[in-house]
């Protein structure tokens, strides 16, 4: 018969402490290492009876079982796993486990939060400490002949251990847990980490609430116990065995979301290293700040930690999914993963499959891509921005939408008008507030690209650094050449007079300060004026404005660079040429002068609200004298 007692370690009785002071605010993964723990023993006897070191008679039917009580104040962990001797017990309760928890807080006791192991791994069993004022072991190893061990300690320097009434080969782990950490035995709380830790767990989770048990005994009804978890992730099936239904229910019921993801992509890589798990394509927003995508980290089936970035290229954390490897060094603090060439290897695998992905959809399913592609663009915009790898195997499957409705990749559009304006991208960011561009752009048979979502400013410009010989301008920051009416006028003298007397009327008129007026003669009659603000000039003032709206104070550190530009060959401009002469009609003429140039105006940007209010007195105004 067992009856020993016993110390743990003279050192002991500050660990405990400790322990509690650290981890307050995650005190709940005691749960996480108990039950893996009771996964390993299970692991351990499964691997034994598969190549005949235990009677396979054993058990064939893996469970675990957390069995929690409010009345009585505790936690049970049962599994039919391994189990232990009395010797085993003493070897990796009293000495292998101890030392792991001295391990565990020599190595992070002076680290940051941000220099932390990541989820607090390898802890193990003392973690039971955290919620505890005892914890009771009892165990049935597998060995034939083998006696049930009974194993006790309050959490100080002293253990106990006797002999048990468990009858079955397995562990049960009892936590009597301390009056601040009564909310483990509700059932709401359990049931909220078993799920978030073990939904995956390889073998099935069932969670018990004894007092309902009884109630419902008493009451004479038998509700069926169901495991909370799905053992058989569809991750681990091969790609070809699964239905696209079955990726969308497994998406559906893994992340809530009811909008069914675009694609996914299913690894399962074998050498040189271990990895299954799925990625999934969701809808995604065009605005940065809400892309909360959610990339799991499991470990055998065992949840880790969300979005990884150590782990897991920082631009995938905007998609969803699941990643399970085995051979991730977990006890090891984030620093040290960033130089971990296994990481690294990881990282590299992901980037090429989500790479050759995209270029697959590109090549064979170019109509889905198009469909797609509203939903993924930000997420491959942003990717090529941050990972160099990943630039280089998608550069040439970026598409972009243009004023015609047609996509098209930076290249091709480039060679398709070389001719009209080589090396030299033309696009759109507001279709509405650009249209009378656009509508200039379409009668002369011009192209231009529509880049209307926040990450396209940031885009642009890694695109000209990629591309040195490449300069991007919005459409209304140069009059190209093709937009003009190239005819010579038979008498020049005459020509020039003209637009100078056009020029010095829209001077005097407007009388702007920093305002340049050019006069040109445009192939529209449609459009009397227009605006250029300079794509430079423009991107400074952007850039000023961002870093004001931050409180950085630089909003009118770059002044506006205006060209209006009058158009000859439209029918008002040469009316108003035609009654220059006329000072009976002075009055008008301003006041169309100045409607001309609000116009203009209302087709580059947003007025003012006083600019508004003039606008709209002038219209009333005008349509009086109509009158």
């Amino acid at each position: 018969m067992i009856n020993e007692k016993g110390n743990i370690s003279i050192s002991t009785e500050n660990i405990f402490p400790i322990i509690k002071k650290w981890l307050y605010s995650e005190k709940d993964i005691f749960v996480r290492e108990i039950v893996s723990n009771s996964s390993d023993a299970i692991s351990k006897l499964k691997k034994l009876q598969d190549i005949g070191e235990a009677d396979p008679d054993i058990s064939q039917n893996y469970q675990i079982t957390v069995s929690i009580s409010k009345d009585a104040g505790t936690i049970k962990v049962i599994d039919n796993g391994i189990g232990m001797t009395n010797e085993e017990v003493k070897k990796y309760i009293n000495q292998i486990a101890f030392s792991g928890v001295k391990d565990f807080i020599e190595k992070y006791k002076d680290k940051t939060d941000e220099q932390q192991i990541i989820g607090h791994f390898g802890l193990g069993f003392y973690s039971a400490f955290m919620v505890a004022t005892k914890v009771q072991i009892d165990t049935l190893s597998y060995k034939e002949g083998a006696q049930a061990v009974r194993w006790i300690s309050s959490g100080d320097t002293e253990y106990e251990m006797t002999g048990s009434e468990r009858d079955t080969v397995g562990t049960t782990v009892t936590i009597y847990v301390d009056d601040e950490s009564k909310e483990y035995t509700e059932y709401y709380k359990m049931n909220e980490i078993l799920r978030k830790y073990f939904s995956f767990l390889p073998y099935e989770l069932y969670l018990v609430d004894e007092d309902e048990k009884k109630k419902e005994s008493k009451e004479d009804k038998k509700e069926e116990i169901k495991p909370i978890n799905n053992p058989n992730p569809l991750w681990k099936k091969s790609p070809k065995d699964c239905t696209d239904e079955e990726y969308k229910e497994f998406y559906r019921e893994t992340f809530f979301d009811f909008q069914e993801p675009l694609f996914w992509i299913h690894l399962n890589m074998e050498y040189p290293f271990r990895m299954q798990g799925i990625i999934y394509f969701p809808k995604l927003s065009n605005e940065p700040e809400i892309m909360d995508g959610k990339i799991k980290l499991y470990y055998n089936q065992v949840f880790v930690a969300d979005n990884i970035k150590e782990v897991i290229p920082e631009y995938l954390l905007m998609l969803k999914g699941m990643l399970d490897c085995p051979d991730l060094p977990l006890n090891v603090s984030r620093s040290y993963l960033q130089d971990e060439g296994y990481i690294k290897m990881i990282s590299r695998h992901i980037t090429k499959k989500v790479a050759d992905k995209l270029t697959l959809l590109y090549k064979r399913e170019f109509d889905n891509y198009t469909k797609y592609w509203a939903d993924i663009n930000p997420f491959v915009k942003y990717g090529c921005m941050r990972e160099s790898r990943f630039y280089e195997r998608v550069k040439d499957i970026v598409i972009f939408k243009t004023i015609n409705d047609e996509f098209i990749t930076l290249n091709k559009y480039l060679e398709k008008n070389k001719e009209n304006h080589e090396n030299t991208v033309y696009y759109v960011n507001d279709m509405n507030q650009q249209s009378q561009y656009i509508k200039m752009f379409k009668e002369n048979e011009m192209e231009a690209l529509v880049l209307d979502t926040m990450i396209d400013n940031h885009f642009i410009s890694f695109l000209e650094s990629e591309n040195k010989d490449i300069k991007f301008l919005r459409i209304d920051a140069d009059l190209t050449s093709n937009l003009k009416d190239e005819s010579e006028d038979d008498n020049q003298d005459q020509s020039k007079a003209i637009a100078e007397k056009i020029e010095k009327l829209f001077s005097e008129t407007l009388n702007i300060k920093d305002l340049k007026l050019q006069v040109e003669r445009l192939k529209t009659e449609s459009t009397p004026a227009l605006i250029l603000l300079s794509e430079q000039s423009r991107r400074m003032q952007e850039m000023s404005k961002m870093y004001a709206s931050i409180g950085a104070g630089m909003e009118n550190m770059f002044p506006s660079e205006e060209t209006l530009v009058i158009n000859r060959n439209s029918k008002l401009v040469k009316a108003l040429v035609d009654s220059i002469d006329d000072e009976g009609k002075k009055e008008e003429r301003e006041l169309i002068v100045k409607h001309i140039y609000d116009i203009a105006l209302l087709n580059n940007k947003q007025m003012e609200p006083d600019e508004l209010s003039a606008f709209v007195e002038r219209s009333i105004n005008l349509m009086e004298k109509l009158v």
